[in-house]
C-alpha cells in the first residue's frame, strides 16, 4: 500500500480536505493520511511514497526528516533541498534573467553585524556605503524586507530617506532588501500546481485578509492574463516548484512579479474562498496521485546546480543529451512562504 501523507502545522481545512479528497477516490493500493514521525532513525526511510509539506519552513527537524525521506525515494512537494537554499534576491535575479517583469531591487549589508562577527569580518565591505546610489537606483518610495522571510514580518513601507533610514535601523541582524514600489491598478495572485496549472485570482491586498480575493471581477485584457499565466510558469519551472503561488502587480499594464517565494501557500478555506479551494484540492490531489505512481523515485544528484531548470522558456527543461559517463547530471525538478499584504495600492515582493 502506498502513502500519500500531509505534513502541516497550524492550518486546518487545507490538510483535512486533501487527505479524505483522495481517500474519496478509493484508487486501489493508495492510501492519504496525516504524515507521523518521532525519532528518525538513519538506516530506515519513511513510509511515505509523496509527502505534501506545508510546514517545514518553520519547523528544522521537520526539514532534516525530509531531506532524508527524498534521500530513500519519497517525492516531497516542495524540494526540501531546494527550499532550504533559495531566496528573495536570488529569485529576483533570476527572474530578470527569464524577461520576467520585476522592480528594481538592491540585497542592503547587515545594520547590526550578525552574531559572532566583528568590524574585522567586514572588511571587504565598502564604508561608508554610498546611499546615493542606492536611492538613485530604487527611488524613496518603495519597502523594505528581509532576503528570506514571510507573514509580512520585518516588512516596512518607505515613502522617504527617513523612514529608510528609521526602518535600516531597526532591521538588527537580518539580510535586507530595499525594493521600488509598484504602483498597481490591477494585481493577481496565482495558484501554479504541478508546474502546468495556473489559477489566476483577482487580489486586492489593500483590503481586510478575509476580503482581498475579489469575487467579482472586472473584466481583463486577454492579453493581460495570458502575460501573467506565462511569467508565472516561467518561474515555477525555472525553481522547480509543484506547488506555489506567483504574485503580480500591474502597473501601465506591466504585471510586475512581486512574490513569488511561497511554497507553503495560503490554502485556507476562509481566506482564499470556497471555489478557489476547491481548484487547489483537486490539483493538488492530482498531483500527488500522479507523483505517487512514480514513488519510490531515486534519487538525483544532490548538488545545488542540479536544483534549477536553466531553463528560459515557458517549459519545463529537457535533459541533456549523454556524451559520457562521466557527464550524466540532468536539470532536476526543484522544489519555495508567504502571503504578500501590501498597503494603499503599492506593492513590492
Amino acid at each position: 500500500m502506498k502513502k500519500i501523507g500531509v505534513l502541516f502545522g497550524m492550518e486546518n481545512s487545507f490538510p483535512g480536505a486533501l487527505v479524505e479528497h483522495i481517500n474519496a477516490r478509493n484508487i486501489s493500493g493508495l492510501h492519504a493520511e496525516f504524515v507521523e514521525t518521532g525519532a528518525v532513525l538513519l538506516d530506515k526511510a519513511a513510509p511515505y511514497a509523496v509527502i505534501v509539506d506545508r510546514i517545514s519552513h518553520d519547523i528544522p527537524f521537520y526539514r532534516a526528516y525530509l531531506k532524508h525521506a527524498a534521500l530513500n525515494g519519497t517525492i516531497i512537494i516542495n524540494n526540501p533541498f531546494w527550499w532550504s537554499a533559495d531566496d528573495k534576491f536570488f529569485n529576483y535575479s533570476l527572474a530578470a534573467k527569464l524577461g520576467v517583469a520585476v522592480p528594481p531591487t538592491v540585497i542592503l549589508p547587515h545594520k547590526k553585524h550578525p552574531e559572532g562577527t566583528t568590524d574585522r569580518s567586514m572588511r571587504n565591505l565598502e564604508y561608508p556605503l554610498n546611499w546615493d546610489s542606492v536611492f538613485a537606483y530604487i527611488g524613496e518610495h518603495g519597502f523594505m524586507k528581509p532576503v528570506d522571510g514571510g507573514g509580512w514580518r520585518d516588512v516596512y513601507h518607505i515613502h522617504n530617506r527617513p523612514e529608510f533610514f528609521a526602518a535600516y535601523d531597526q532591521s538588527r541582524d537580518l539580510c535586507m532588501l530595499y525594493q521600488k514600489a509598484v504602483e498597481f491598478n490591477e494585481y493577481f495572485r496565482c495558484y501554479v500546481v504541478g508546474q502546468n496549472k495556473v489559477r489566476i485570482m483577482p487580489y486586492d491586498p489593500r483590503k481586510p485578509h478575509h476580503e482581498r480575493y475579489v469575487q467579482n471581477p472586472p473584466a481583463y485584457d486577454p492579453a493581460l492574463l495570458a502575460r501573467v499565466e506565462k511569467d508565472a510558469l516561467i518561474l515555477c519551472r525555472a525553481l522547480g516548484y509543484d506547488l506555489n503561488t506567483v504574485e503580480f502587480a500591474v502597473e501601465n499594464g506591466i504585471p510586475y512579479a512581486i512574490d513569488f517565494m511561497n511554497p507553503a501557500p495560503d490554502a485556507d478555506l476562509h481566506s482564499v474562498g470556497q471555489a478557489n479551494f476547491d481548484w487547489i484540492i483537486r490539483e493538488v490531489a492530482d498531483m500527488a496521485i500522479a507523483k505517487s505512481a512514480n514513488a519510490p523515485a531515486p534519487p538525483e544528484e544532490l548538488r545545488w546546480a542540479t536544483f534549477l531548470s536553466g531553463s528560459s522558456a515557458a517549459t519545463p527543461a529537457k535533459k541533456p543529451a549523454k556524451k559520457s559517463s562521466a557527464n550524466k547530471s540532468a536539470p532536476k525538478k526543484s522544489a519555495k512562504n508567504k502571503a504578500l499584504e501590501s498597503p494603499a495600492g503599492t506593492a513590492s515582493a
